[in-house]
């Protein structure tokens, strides 16, 4: 049995680590490079990286700093933010990220999955989902949350995994940052649905929201930020806890 995975998220912005609530009030969290190493040091299973603007900003991931913390830790390293091109992945690999995620990209381009994992493998494509509930359905939405797309989740989920994506980050937008649990029944859809690993994100509040993402939500994977950031709760008491539970994880 595959091991559960603890993931520590960055969310960058201006050189910062920051955090908001359902992906607005956002609000200053700490050096990105003092955070990564400190969770390499707890014990996290990977990091990821979000250059949380660099869409709306129309600019490229700020590989120097992707740099700098690919330098210190020793854990898989996903980083994503404006990457649209195959030139784009290329930099950010050679500036030490060992996956890559897109989302508005691949959004507008479907092709564009198929492309990265054809050139680096799908291993190295994480699809991220920014999804809202409305309208009774989940609802695809890009540019770091602000626009709404017509596409419901469980069918771009599918695609995308049929095109090649690897991994996806599912991050349901009516819970991030509320501290009230995961959308673990979404969670399980996309989870029923792909073949491919999936990260629940958004609304880890207690060790027990965790525990629920991987029974009731079927995750492989699942990813906080605001909870690890303020020392709310520790990884290594985080996944002894899990361990109790029956999840197996990496200790």
């Amino acid at each position: 049995m595959l091991t559960k995975r603890i993931i520590p998220c960055l969310d960058i912005k201006d050189g910062r680590t920051v955090k908001g609530i359902n992906f607005v009030d956002i609000k200053d969290a700490g050096d990105p490079v003092e955070l990564a190493v400190n969770y390499c040091l707890q014990g996290a299973d990977e990091l990821v990286f979000l250059d949380i603007t660099a869409t709306n900003e129309k600019r490229k991931t700020l590989a120097q700093l992707v740099t700098q913390i690919a330098k210190h830790i020793n854990i898989p390293f996903t980083v994503g933010g404006g990457i649209s091109t195959i030139k784009d992945v290329s930099l950010l690999l050679q500036a030490g990220a060992d996956k890559i995620s897109i989302n508005t990209s691949a959004v507008k381009n479907p092709n564009l999955i198929k492309s990265i994992a054809d050139e680096f493998g799908s291993q190295c494509v994480v699809l991220a989902i920014d999804t809202k509930f409305e309208s009774n359905d989940w609802f695809v939405y890009t540019n770091g949350g602000k626009i709404k797309t017509e596409l419901k989740t469980i069918d771009w989920a599918k695609q995308a995994a049929e095109l090649g994506a690897g991994e996806i980050l599912l991050t349901s937008m009516n819970n991030d940052g509320t501290k009230k649990g995961f959308a673990n029944n979404i969670t399980k859809l996309v989870s029923e649905t792909v073949n491919v690993p999936v990260i629940a994100s958004g609304g880890a509040g207690n060790m027990e929201h965790f525990k629920d993402a991987f029974i009731d939500g079927k995750a492989d994977a699942a990813l906080a930020a605001s909870v690890f950031h303020y020392k709310e709760i520790e990884i290594k008491k985080l996944k002894n806890y899990l361990q109790a539970n029956q999840i197996q994880v990496r200790i």
